[in-house]
């Protein structure tokens, strides 16, 4: 039995209505923190089977306190979202690898 836990994280969009992603990957460039988010459902076979929506935000720090925030800069987020997806894809030629 896998005892794996995923990170939870609670969002807030503009309506005020909240949803549940998970972590699933962290990376540091340029001296950055980003972490890429996805939909979390307890139902892991649709999690699988769902689009998924990829969530990229920046850690930031005020106060000694760590928060997430959303990437402003076009330029920035376009070149995350690519390493991003990058990853998401060598992830995909390994799973493929090993199922062969």
């Amino acid at each position: 039995m896998d005892d794996y836990t995923p990170e939870i994280f609670t969002l807030e969009d503009e309506e005020g209505t909240e949803h549940e992603f998970e972590l699933w990957d962290i990376l540091e460039v340029d001296g950055n923190v980003y972490y890429g988010l996805i939909p979390h459902t307890e139902d892991a076979e649709a999690m699988i089977e769902q689009d998924t929506e990829l969530v990229i935000l920046k850690v930031g720090e005020e106060n000694g306190e760590e928060f997430l925030a959303t990437i402003d800069n076009d330029e920035e987020y376009d070149r995350i979202g690519q390493m991003f997806l990058d990853r998401m894809d060598e992830e995909d030629d390994e799973d493929d690898e090993e199922s062969d």
